[in-house]
């Protein structure tokens, strides 16, 4: 992180310690809403205080009664250009809220909208501690640290100069997995995937933006507590799941549902957050970095799909392409 980067961070951090901070929104669109997903499951569990994501459109219409001065909103676009998130980054600020941008683009309309400005640089081609995971992760923690502070959450801090060889060294290792998988389902026109906890909002980028927006292979993202709620009856011999096994207080509920699916499905691909590499990292940290390296491997996952099924990552029908 450089020190244009810290500078960004410091100056949020100075806003959040001039005012009475009650609640958190986080907002976006996609798979923008996602990334920021785990910041509104660490917040709320380490911090204490009501956080929420939301949908940027929803958001605007929905109003939240609790939205005013004592409110930080965290809105993301990759593009920046995401006219609903740059409209709700205008409505909270409207409202009074501390709004701060996750965007690769200064000059964006969304950045231009916010208050404060976090800027990763993903679009030269940095270095994942550099770019938007290492970014996101260094303010959420950042804040929480900020608000409820911890000798646990400094280590975490520290220990971010290492996210780049951990997603390095996880991709490396899960590569063969990973394209195995697309090897022997790229013929299915329909994949489940299922989790918990900090995971499920990476659960449900896989389907979304993955396998349904850059793939076009049918999927729902099951939490895992609600399988046994509806969709369990879906399983079948034939049926395909990606099951997520979480690192920390969800996994109980991951692995109670990863029991069932095996008993009936013969097509169950595990990714078990407990396998992956943490390098030496103290055993408390690493449910707070799983989230984080689960999305880069499992990126390769649909690679492997774009890879057997010889349909590109970027190709669309709608997307980009007309006016909606």
């Amino acid at each position: 992180m450089n020190i244009e980067h810290q500078e960004q961070i410091q100056k949020v951090l100075i806003a959040l310690k001039g005012m009475t901070v009650k609640n958190f929104f986080f907002v976006g669109c996609g798979g923008s809403k996602a990334a920021l997903g785990p910041g509104d499951y660490f917040v709320d569990r380490e911090v204490g205080l009501p956080s929420k994501v939301y949908t940027s459109n929803e958001f605007i219409h929905l109003s939240p009664k609790t939205l005013d001065e004592n409110s930080v909103v965290i809105t993301r676009s990759h593009s920046g250009t995401t006219p609903e998130t740059v409209e709700a980054t205008k409505f909270a600020r409207s409202k009074g809220a501390l709004t701060i941008a996750i965007s690769m683009d200064m000059a964006s309309p969304l950045c231009q909208e916010a208050e404060y400005v976090i800027h990763y640089n993903y679009k030269d081609g940095s270095d994942a501690s550099d770019g938007d995971t290492g970014m996101y992760w260094a303010l959420i923690f950042n804040i929480i640290n900020t608000l409820s502070p911890n000798e646990k959450f400094d280590r975490v801090l520290s220990q971010l100069s290492n996210l780049e060889k951990l997603l390095d060294v996880n991709k490396k290792s899960t590569y063969d997995t990973a394209y195995d998988f697309g090897k022997r389902n790229k013929r299915e026109k329909l994949i489940y995937t299922m989790a918990s906890g900090a995971y499920f909002d990476q659960a449900y980028s896989f389907t979304s933006c993955l396998l349904m927006e850059m793939l076009w292979i049918h999927s729902n993202a099951i939490h895992s507590g609600e399988y046994f709620h509806g969709p369990f009856e879906m399983t079948d011999y034939d049926v395909p799941f990606l099951m997520i096994v979480g690192e920390g207080a969800s996994r109980p509920l991951d692995e109670r549902a990863l029991n069932f699916a095996q008993k009936f499905s013969d097509k169950v691909e595990v990714v078990d957050v407990q396998s992956l590499d943490y390098l030496n990292m103290d055993a408390d940290l690493r449910e707070y970095f799983g989230p984080a390296i689960i999305g880069a491997v499992l990126r390769q996952y649909a690679d492997g799909l774009a890879e057997h099924t010889g349909h590109p990552l970027s190709v669309r029908r709608y997307m980009w392409k007309m006016d909606y």
